[in-house]
């Protein structure tokens, strides 16, 4: 999923990048490359957490999916409202980076889940 998230995202992010430095000059560029390089660290981290996860208690992974998920908003929330009064950067190029980004990674990381062969017991039913 690491290898999909990494193979995909990063074209989409480079495309945001030249058309928003086209449409809104080098403020475009600088919101753009942040939004890009917040969405990347954002999907990493869920990544990260999963790897960290994997083979723990079930009560232990929902802990550390729900508690990682929640520390990554609050992360996110606190980085934009940190970055909202920069005037460096166009707000909206860094707005639809990111929005590109994610979605592209969740995607991609979906669709490589999905041909991931993972041994799972399906119990019958009584």
């Amino acid at each position: 999923m690491t290898r999909a998230s990494l193979l995909f995202t990063p074209p989409f992010i480079l495309v945001c990048i030249v058309l928003f430095t086209v449409l809104n000059g080098l403020h475009g560029f600088l919101g753009a490359l942040v939004g890009g390089v917040l969405a990347m660290i954002a999907s990493l981290s869920t990544l990260g957490m999963m790897k960290v996860s994997a083979g723990q208690d079930p009560s232990l992974v929902m802990l550390i999916a729900l508690g990682g998920y929640a520390a990554k908003v609050i992360l996110l929330f606190l980085a934009l409202t940190l970055l909202k009064g920069v005037t460096a950067l166009h707000p909206l190029s860094l707005g639809i980076t990111m929005i590109v980004a994610i979605l592209v990674a969740a995607a991609a990381e979906f669709a490589a889940f999905r041909k991931a062969r993972i041994p799972t017991i399906i119990p019958a039913s009584h």
